[in-house]
């Protein structure tokens, strides 16, 4: 399997309530060498996460140990700019594995359905009502369920469905990237080629 499986994520939140936060900022350009997935999420926000001398800069909410979580909480237009790939690496590497947000860059969005992250699309209000309650209690937790493709957020009970192509959900909670998926069709591919033989 190209990643784990995703089915129904139970988490806190880490909250970055910044809109039209483009993949340079997401990951650095300086930072693209490395042709494997690995290691991205140490410079994941680098420049907003760090000072030149490599000190975490204590005001950015990766650096702020109340907030955690596998789920990032994005403002409106989250992933525009470039097309690299290495921007949803970073942020599956460093352990988010779903970005909730009121509008996705189309690019990133695919990119990050390749790997294994799933970007749900809510309605500006809801987004609010989120960063709301990850304000109110920082450990709020939020269930994101992929089947029956609803948000809802634990401590209020109020919930909103979110839309996602079919093909990408399968490969979502079988844990297949596209060769995955072509893999597990196997024998009828083969059976049909068999077929066509004749």
């Amino acid at each position: 399997m190209a990643y784990d499986k995703f089915t129904v994520l139970t988490s806190t939140a880490v909250p970055l309530p910044i809109e039209n936060v483009d993949t340079d900022q997401i990951i650095p350009a300086r930072f693209l060498k490395a042709t494997e997935r690995k290691g991205f999420g140490d410079n994941l926000f680098r420049d907003w996460r760090f000072n030149s001398d490599n000190t975490p800069k204590k005001d950015f909410v990766l650096n702020n140990p109340i907030y955690s979580g596998k789920i990032l909480v994005a403002g409106k237009n989250f992933g525009s700019g470039s097309s690299r790939e290495h921007a949803a690496w970073a942020i599956y590497d460093y352990g988010f594995r779903c970005v909730i947000s009121s509008f996705f860059a189309d690019i990133f969005k695919g990119n990050a359905l390749n790997i294994g992250i799933l970007p749900v699309t809510v309605s500006e209000a809801f987004l609010d009502k989120i960063f709301k309650a990850i304000e109110a209690d920082p450990k709020a937790t939020f269930e994101v369920d992929l089947p029956n493709q609803k948000v809802t957020i634990l401590s209020t009970g109020e919930s909103e469905s979110f839309d996602i192509n079919g093909y990408k959900k399968h490969n979502l909670m079988n844990g297949f990237d596209d060769i995955d998926y072509l893999q597990s069709m196997k024998s009828e591919i083969m059976a049909f080629a068999e077929k066509s033989m004749y």
